[in-house]
């Protein structure tokens, strides 16, 4: 009886899938797509060469987006952001930071289950209210 006891309390997966590693690799191009949803919701805010629009729908080419570089980190299965965008004029660039940086940290950690560890945005332009005219123009056009 009392080895009948000790065979129910084996716990089945043990059994099943012996020395088995679940491996999860995400790639850099995945991390940029999720930060660049977030820029999309986020109003006065635009990428350094293209559109927001034109990147989301893989019309700026190459692998990797411009102004969204990644790092992981295995040992602390993290990753690190760096955003570099251009803002709006006369929006307040504080404010905006905190933005970003927090719809990117929830949106990547509720997506990836990883921990981010950094979200470094740097502001290297200004978008004045003409030039946002004139990308949202664009963009209309495009999409018809």
């Amino acid at each position: 009886m009392y080895k009948n006891k000790q065979l129910t309390q084996i716990d089945t997966k043990e059994v099943e899938l012996p020395d088995t590693f679940f491996v999860r690799d995400i790639e850099s191009r995945v991390f940029q797509s999720i930060a660049l949803h977030c820029l999309a919701r986020i109003e006065g805010v635009g990428l350094l060469e293209g559109t927001l629009i034109d990147s989301l729908l893989g019309r700026d080419g190459p692998a990797s987006v411009k102004g969204i570089h990644v790092e992981q980190e295995e040992k602390t299965r993290s990753v690190n952001l760096k955003v570099e965008v251009k803002v709006a004029y006369g929006v307040s660039i504080p404010e905006k930071a905190e933005e970003i940086q927090c719809k990117i940290t929830e949106d990547i950690s509720r997506l990836t289950g990883l921990h981010v560890g950094k979200v470094h945005v740097v502001f290297k332009d200004l978008i004045f209210q003409e030039s946002l005219e004139e990308i949202l123009k664009k963009t209309s056009k495009n999409s018809k």
